[in-house]
């Protein structure tokens, strides 16, 4: 029997999704049994192709009938159509675990505020929109493949996720400048002195305490997590928690570095990052 009862052949293919992306995210869903991990899997894959969408060169124009072509494969999961390996086993996935429409849905809308426009420092309102659309989403999703569709499991989504792209956008404040993106609020901007063009907030001397201030509002949200995995099955967590302290530890090391050479790349040795798998993914 095949993880999920699905198709060989549809498996390998989702998989090769993931593997191809180079990420830890394929080694942090070992923790997972098989029916769960595939279903992440295939969850990631659909994020990735979108993503892909998004990045690709060229006007939104061209973009707008590409993801539209993609909320209507969506909306096909829940009469049971699919045309792909990767929705072919998120159909199965989606009736195993019991994924809602609504979160793949806001997903790709939140794909979309980043192509439809060059975010600038947005408000803090608008900010919190996005993360909640291009990282809650795809937590309220994950929570239910792994094993918890609770009230306190969406708000483990709803706190994982902003914590851990906050954690994004502060690691990526320098490459994300070099596309005249600027994810900084533009309350924290405006309070410091600094200006709102991604390159001259670049070179600024308060731009540390600007990303400290995010930093800060990053630590709320992982606490708000950690409580809220409190009230959740701890195996269905595990997941949660290992992404969390991974994330958690890299905020430290950008927040330990400082912010006077943004351009410097922050990461988790090899060491560490075996540490936290055996420390929060093993227990």
């Amino acid at each position: 029997m095949t993880p999920l009862g699905a198709v060989q052949a549809d498996l390998d293919a989702v998989e090769a999704i993931v593997r191809a992306a180079g990420t830890s995210f394929y080694r942090g869903m070992a923790v997972l049994p098989p029916d769960r991990r595939h279903a992440m899997y295939a969850i990631y894959a659909f994020c990735r192709i979108v993503d892909d969408i998004v990045d690709e060169e060229g006007p939104f124009a061209d973009k707008v009938p590409l993801l539209a072509a993609w909320r209507a494969r969506i909306d096909g999961l829940y009469r049971g159509e699919a045309d792909d390996p990767v929705t072919r086993v998120l159909v199965i996935a989606t009736k195993t675990f019991g994924l809602r429409r609504q979160d793949f849905l806001d997903l790709i809308d939140g794909m979309q505020m980043d192509a439809e426009e060059v975010i600038v420092a947005p408000t803090l309102g608008r900010l919190d929109l996005y993360c909640d659309r291009v990282a809650a989403s795809v937590g309220r999703l994950s929570v239910r493949a792994f094993g918890d569709a609770s009230p306190a499991a969406d708000r483990v989504a709803y706190a994982l996720g902003r914590a851990l792209q906050l954690t994004n956008i502060l690691r990526d404040v320098a490459e994300d400048a070099e596309r005249g993106r600027l994810y900084l609020p533009r309350e924290y901007l405006d309070a410091e002195g600094v200006p709102r063009d991604p390159r001259a907030a670049l070179a600024h001397p308060a731009l540390g305490r600007v990303c400290a201030r995010l930093a800060a509002l990053a630590h709320a949200h992982f606490r708000a997590a950690r409580t809220a995995m409190d009230a959740c099955d701890r195996h269905a967590m595990k997941p949660a928690r290992l992404m969390g302290a991974t994330y958690g530890a890299i905020l430290s090391r950008l927040e330990a570095a400082g912010w006077a050479d943004p351009t410097r790349r922050v990461g988790l040795p090899k060491w560490q990052k075996l540490w936290l798998v055996l420390r929060y993914g093993l227990v």
